[in-house]
């Protein structure tokens, strides 16, 4: 079939919006009629090259749509089935997907070739060439063919232009505050950087019962809207926060300490230790260059101090579980995915929304697709 996506064709250059050809699902592959999808900064990390995805490629993985087709072997999943995929594939059968770690699944060593996990093959093509897709997904389109493991089935009442949003951004801040860092009642809590990511851990949380949240969140703009989500405290610089961190806290430091901002710097690691208490925990969820190879940091604090430094993918969820049960839970209000889209776009302004996300205006910009106003 014929369809239209957003292929970002070399880096550092705008997303080219243009029909492609897609291939029908293999037999363990479905297609997916997409209704919306977020623009998370790791795609801007495509543009970038600070994650080394294959080009010519589709971008988009935090996706959600209706399943149109399934192949011979996918026995879960029917024709018109509400889906939000998971940008990790979870194939449940790896060590680990069975110790409860999906967000660390083997099959992830895929995820930069932007080839099928079947055949290493593509279903995606344009300009007489083979196209990958992010993520094993390429959900800056219209419709995409994806494997069964990046798949997530949910109830057909959920809006899917919310839905989409777990597909990354709000389970990796959720997870990164609920399960990474395991924020207890009482703890004091920084975020620093309020976009998609960030203003999931200030959710997380507060739901988890943190007593004192500060929030380091340079667009001014932005305050009302990060008080809202839960925030106590606002810093508007790295500057600024170590006075209002210690203020927040009676001079004891942040418990947890979570990077969210939108490009690591392996500079600030050090800034982000200082403002964190004895045994407090600083959580690393934001992508950094792959070319960055080295952090600034006092080794003797860290050892004298015991505090720990942790790496999170994912908010360290398992999506199966986690994509349902945080829908159960906007639910009945604990957590709240509507004032996390700042502005919807449809396909055609993709380069817009990605000049919005550089300019740091939107919590989550959401790309919305004709097939969410015919629903």
């Amino acid at each position: 079939m014929q369809t239209k996506a957003a292929v970002l064709w070399e880096a550092n250059a705008p997303w080219a919006v243009e029909t492609i050809e897609l291939d029908s699902p293999k037999h363990d592959e479905v297609l997916v009629e997409l209704h919306a999808s977020g623009i998370c900064h790791s795609d801007e990390h495509l543009v970038t090259r600070d994650m080394p995805f294959r080009m010519p490629c589709i971008g988009g993985h935090e996706g959600a749509g209706v399943v149109r087709e399934v192949g011979a072997h996918v026995s879960w999943l029917k024709p018109g089935d509400h889906v939000v995929f998971g940008f990790m594939p979870s194939c449940g059968r790896c060590p680990s997907c069975s110790t409860g770690h999906q967000s660390l699944c083997d099959l992830g060593a895929k995820l930069y070739s932007g080839r099928h996990i079947s055949d290493d093959g593509y279903r995606h093509h344009a300009r007489g060439e083979d196209i990958s897709t992010a993520c094993l997904i390429g959900s800056f389109a219209h419709h995409t063919v994806v494997n069964e493991a990046s798949v997530i089935k949910i109830d057909n009442h959920y809006p899917l232009d919310r839905a989409c949003l777990l597909g990354c951004g709000f389970v990796t801040g959720w997870g990164s505050a609920v399960y990474a860092a395991q924020v207890r009642p009482g703890d004091a809590v920084v975020v620093a950087g309020v976009g998609g990511i960030g203003g999931a851990a200030i959710q997380g949380a507060k739901l988890a019962g943190a007593k004192v949240i500060v929030a380091i969140e340079p667009v001014e703009t932005k305050k009302d809207k990060v008080l809202e989500l839960g925030a106590t405290h606002v810093a508007t610089s790295w500057q600024e926060a170590p006075a209002v961190v210690a203020e927040a806290t009676w001079d004891r430091g942040a418990d947890v300490f979570i990077c969210a901002m939108g490009v690591g710097d392996g500079k600030l690691i050090k800034k982000a230790l200082r403002m964190t208490a004895k045994r407090g925990t600083l959580v690393v969820t934001n992508i950094h260059p792959a070319t960055e190879t080295s952090i600034d940091v006092n080794l003797m604090d860290l050892t004298l101090t015991e505090k720990r430094i942790i790496g999170t993918l994912y908010g360290s969820g398992n999506p199966r579980a986690d994509i349902p049960k945080l829908l159960e839970l906007s639910s009945v209000g604990q957590v709240d995915l509507d004032i996390m889209v700042s502005r919807t776009y449809p396909l055609e302004d993709i380069n817009d929304a990605f000049d919005d996300l550089r300019a740091g205006t939107n919590l989550r910009g959401v790309l919305r697709y004709p097939a969410a106003d015919a629903a």
